[in-house]
C-alpha cells in the first residue's frame, strides 16, 4: 500500500481544494435559500416558461419555492461537474504522470508488478472520490441544519449517490485513457467531462437526441428527474458502471503491454 500512500500525499492539496470549492458553493447556494423562499414562486414560473432553456436544465420539472427543487438544480450542477471534473483530473494523470515526470524509471526498477502499479493507483483514485463526496455530504446536510429547513433524507442520498457515480465512471473511463498517454493531459480529462455534461443537455432539449442518454452518465445523474421520482434509472446506472469497468479493464491489459517511454 506504499502507492497508495504517496498518490494520496501527492493528491492531498487537489483533493482539499476541490472539496472545500463544491462544499462551499453547496453551504452558499443552501444559506440563500431562506432570503430567496419567498420570491421563488415567481421564479419557479419564469423558468418553467423558457422553454428549451429550463428544460436542458430539467428547471421545468421542479419547484425552486422549496429546497429541495432548489437544491436539484443549483447544487446538482454544481456537485455534477466540480464532481466530474476533479474525478477526470484526478483519473487522467494517475498512469501517465510516470512518464511525464520521468518517474516511472525510478518505479518499475523496484520488485513490484506492473498489474499492482494499477491497482494501487486504482484504489488511490478511488479513495480520494469517496472522501471529497463524504465531506461534502458532512457540508450538505449540516448546511441544510443549520438553516432550519426539514432534511428530505432519502432525496439528497440519492442525489449524491447519483453523483457519486457518475464519478466513478468517468473515472474509470479516464483512467483507461490513462495508460494511452505518454505525457499527460489534464485538458482530455477535463474535455470528457465537460462533453458527457453538454450532450445531456442536448438530449434534454431534443427528444430524437434522446439516445445521448445512453452515453453519458449526467443521464442518470439529473437532479429534477432523481426528485421527480425518487428513484435512479437503473439501467442507466448499470450501462454506466459497465463503461467504466471496460476503461478500468482496458488500462490494466494496456498498462502491463505498455512500452513505457
Amino acid at each position: 500500500m506504499t502507492l497508495v500512500r504517496h498518490e494520496l500525499k501527492q493528491g492531498r492539496i487537489s483533493l482539499l481544494i476541490w472539496t472545500a470549492s463544491i462544499g462551499f458553493l453547496l453551504a452558499i447556494c443552501v444559506f440563500l435559500f431562506p432570503e430567496m423562499k419567498g420570491e421563488m414562486n415567481d421564479v419557479s414560473e419564469m423558468f418553467a416558461s423558457m422553454g428549451s432553456f429550463s428544460e436542458a436544465f430539467g428547471m421545468d420539472q421542479v419547484d425552486f419555492g422549496t429546497l429541495l427543487g432548489l437544491y436539484a438544480v443549483e447544487c446538482g450542477n454544481i456537485l455534477g461537474l466540480g464532481g466530474a471534473f476533479f474525478a477526470a483530473l484526478c483519473a487522467i494523470s494517475a498512469l501517465a504522470k510516470e512518464e511525464k515526470e520521468h518517474t516511472a524509471e525510478f518505479l518499475l526498477t523496484h520488485p513490484v508488478s506492473r498489474s499492482r502499479i494499477v491497482t494501487e493507483k486504482l484504489l488511490a483514485v478511488l479513495l480520494q472520490i469517496i472522501l471529497m463526496n463524504a465531506v461534502i455530504l458532512l457540508f450538505s446536510i449540516g448546511s441544510i441544519a443549520a438553516i432550519g429547513e426539514e432534511l428530505p433524507w432519502k432525496e439528497i442520498l440519492l442525489l449524491h449517490l447519483a453523483y457519486f457515480l457518475l464519478q466513478l465512471e468517468i473515472a474509470g473511463i479516464c483512467f483507461g485513457l490513462s495508460a494511452f498517454i505518454h505525457r499527460g493531459s489534464l485538458g482530455i480529462g477535463l474535455g470528457i467531462a465537460a462533453v458527457l455534461y453538454f450532450l445531456n443537455l442536448i438530449a434534454n432539449i431534443s427528444e430524437s437526441a434522446d439516445f445521448l442518454k445512453f452515453i453519458t452518465p449526467f443521464g442518470y445523474a439529473e437532479g429534477s428527474d432523481i426528485v421527480t421520482n425518487v428513484a435512479l434509472d437503473t439501467g442507466l446506472v448499470i450501462l454506466g458502471l459497465a463503461y467504466g469497468a471496460i476503461g478500468v479493464t482496458i488500462s490494466y491489459v494496456k498498462y502491463c503491454r505498455k512500452d513505457i517511454q
